[in-house]
């Protein structure tokens, strides 16, 4: 299987991308029988079909495969053009999967300078427990990831410690909890709102673990599926929010939030993961490749913003009724939104 055509690669990436012909033929500025032909002839030359052709289209699991190898490809291509001064093209861009907590806090300072330097950037949107299934399918170079371990093929660098505690407005606290945060015990839990990001998210019922020793607990929940507006929505009452310390810190310190059972809170590790697009133990370039320089981007921007105590700040879980004490451990431009945080 040697001289794959590149031409076939890009159509195939424009597919996974758009999901149909007509999209994609579209952003490659050809006709839909010519996506269609090329993409016979890269089936036929791997001898597999690589789309299910459903709508919306789907990758089989050869596909995924050539779809990464595809976006190392333009990856490197358009790192090649920048080092000899060409112009990108229109459609370069570069995807990179971040869960929405950090898009909402420490994502966007850290890669400001190089968005403003020209990176055509593309950010996707998931829970930080799902980001890393984006890496593996090919959808992206990059990713922030609650996954400690590298894929084959990968390199994986430590961010730090993202700790999330639970939060209430004074209005909230009055009305619902007796006036103190202590009305939220184990009694009460149940029938206290909670704010939950999807059903992906299941840090409310890691807190109320962690707080009240009961596992799998059943939560009155009130969705609103952004960061920001989970923020909003405690501030306004509508429930429980449990959310990054970092993201709320200016606002427990003013009062219009409060901290409920500031003892607990909710370590989560995340980790940098990358597509190694050189030979392995080739010397380091004069130049730095634009994804390192994402991926050194985002490493000193958790440096000032995550906890980097990590070892230390992971709390001890408290015994679980009825499972044993083993739980599982944390394994999290444009803007593509898949679930959530």
């Amino acid at each position: 299987m040697n001289n794959l055509d590149p031409a076939a690669l890009d159509c195939l990436a424009a597919l996974a991308d758009h999901g149909g012909f007509e999209a994609a033929a579209q952003r490659l500025a050809i006709t839909q029988s010519a996506v269609s032909q090329r993409l016979r002839a890269l089936e036929a030359q791997v001898g597999q079909p690589l789309v299910v052709r459903s709508r919306p289209l789907r990758l089989t699991e050869p596909g995924k495969v050539l779809l990464r190898f595809a976006r190392q490809l333009q990856a490197l291509r358009a790192d090649v053009s920048r080092e000899l001064g060409v112009q990108p093209s229109v459609g370069e861009r570069l995807p990179v999967a971040v869960n929405a907590d950090s898009l909402a806090t420490w994502v966007l300072p850290a890669l400001d300078a190089l968005v403003h330097d020209g990176l055509a950037l593309e950010l996707v949107v998931d829970d930080q427990d799902f980001t890393h299934d984006w890496l593996r399918q090919g959808e992206v170079l990059g990713c922030v990831s609650t996954v400690s371990k590298a894929l084959k093929g990968c390199r994986v660098v430590p961010l730090g410690v993202m700790r999330y505690v639970a939060v209430a407005s004074p209005g909230f606290v009055a009305m619902e909890l007796r006036g103190s945060p202590s009305g939220l015990n184990e009694a009460s839990f149940s029938q206290v709102p909670f704010l939950v990001f999807n059903r992906k998210d299941d840090m409310q019922r890691r807190w109320v673990t962690s707080a009240f020793g009961i596992a799998g607990a059943r939560l009155k929940a009130r969705y609103v599926p952004s960061s920001e507006a989970c923020v909003r929505a405690a501030l306004m009452g509508w429930g429980v929010g449990v959310v990054p310390e970092l993201q709320v810190r200016p606002l427990l310190a003013s009062g219009e939030l409060v901290a409920l059972r500031p003892d607990v809170s909710i370590p989560i590790a995340l980790h940098w993961h990358q597509w190694r697009l050189g030979p392995d133990g080739a010397p380091p370039s004069a130049r730095v490749a634009m994804l390192d320089r994402v991926g050194a981007a985002l490493t000193a921007g958790s440096r000032s913003a995550l906890d980097q105590e990590a070892t230390r700040a992971m709390r001890t879980t408290p015994p679980v009724r009825g499972v044993s004490h083993s739980r599982k451990e944390s394994s999290t431009s444009s803007v593509r939104q898949a679930d959530k945080k």
